[in-house]
């Protein structure tokens, strides 16, 4: 008697048995069957395997949170190699050295050779807007995101980018990774350039006469306290972000019903105003569920 097999399934697990050599793992998903959420089933570990005499044990690790360097490597679409996360999964990838951060499908095992923590796809590469060739100091958080998103990938598209990563975490993520930062440039004492004065006899003094005693003069009439104007009635936004582009803040503000505006170097996305705190937290939450799970609640007038 014959029993029905997920080939899928089989593929991506004798695939996996052989990561002692090359990259192995699952591949972009094709055809009608695997478009939908099912492409992304069975999730796949696989047996232990070494990289130059280091032993990695793959596990489905939920709460993932990692700093490493990125090295460029094949795959379609907006795809990555990691050694340990289940094939396939999700992350969000951050640049540390501009903040820019995307959402990755891990569909191999990698990388093969030296220490980095993920290898990314070419197409993952350009949206992180990082120099072909380079060698990219990173951070690496396993996510769940929405079906929508899922599905930009598994067919080779790509998912909007994420928030930008404040400096001051940055620079956290940075040292935790062993960069240190830049020191500021000290300034010089600063130099005089007025000269000393230089001493002079001093002349004896001359009999003054004391002036006459001025005549009283009138006080002006006492002026009404002012009363101290109230300022504008502040209202509620919801923050979705701030952005490096027009482009990326446009397409964050057309997903959010919210609207885009320049702020300095950076573009910042807001929806509102919201009469009432009650009203911005439950907006607060629509944003968060649509993916942008760094949105705050904001006040201003």
């Amino acid at each position: 008697m014959r029993y029905p097999v997920n080939r899928f399934a089989l593929v991506a697990t004798l695939l996996l048995t052989a990561c002692g050599s090359a990259n192995a793992g699952v591949s972009r998903a094709s055809g009608a069957s695997m478009a939908g959420p099912a492409g992304d089933y069975p999730m796949v570990l696989g047996a232990p395997f070494e990289v130059e005499g280091v032993t990695y044990t793959p596990a489905d690790t939920l709460n993932y949170d990692s700093v490493g360097y990125a090295q460029m490597s094949g795959g379609d679409g907006v795809s990555g190699a990691h050694r340990t996360l289940p094939l396939p999964s999700y992350v969000e990838v951050t640049s540390l050295e501009t903040g820019r951060t995307i959402l990755v499908r891990l569909t191999e095992r990698g990388p093969m050779t030296g220490s980095d923590l993920v290898a990314l796809s070419a197409g993952a590469w350009s949206q992180l807007g990082a120099a072909p060739g380079s060698r990219l100091p990173v951070r690496v958080r396993r996510v769940n995101p929405p079906e929508a998103e899922r599905a930009l990938l598994r067919t080779g598209g790509e998912a909007p980018a994420r928030m930008d990563t404040p400096s001051g975490l940055l620079a956290a993520l940075k040292r935790k990774l062993g960069i240190a930062p830049v020191p500021p440039v000290a300034a010089g004492p600063s130099v005089s350039t007025v000269p000393a004065a230089v001493s002079a006899p001093v002349p004896a003094p001359k009999e003054v006469k004391a002036p006459a005693k001025p005549a009283p003069r009138a006080e002006a009439p006492k002026q009404a306290p002012k009363t101290a104007a109230r300022g504008p009635t502040k209202a509620y936004y919801i923050q979705v972000g701030a952005y490096s582009t027009k482009a990326r803040a446009e397409a964050a503000a057309k997903a959010t019903g919210g609207a885009a505006s320049p702020t300095g170097n950076l573009w910042r996305v807001r929806t509102g105003p919201h009469k009432d705190r009650g009203q911005a937290d439950a907006a607060l939450a629509k944003v968060r569920a649509g993916g942008y799970a760094d949105a705050r609640v904001v006040t201003a007038p």
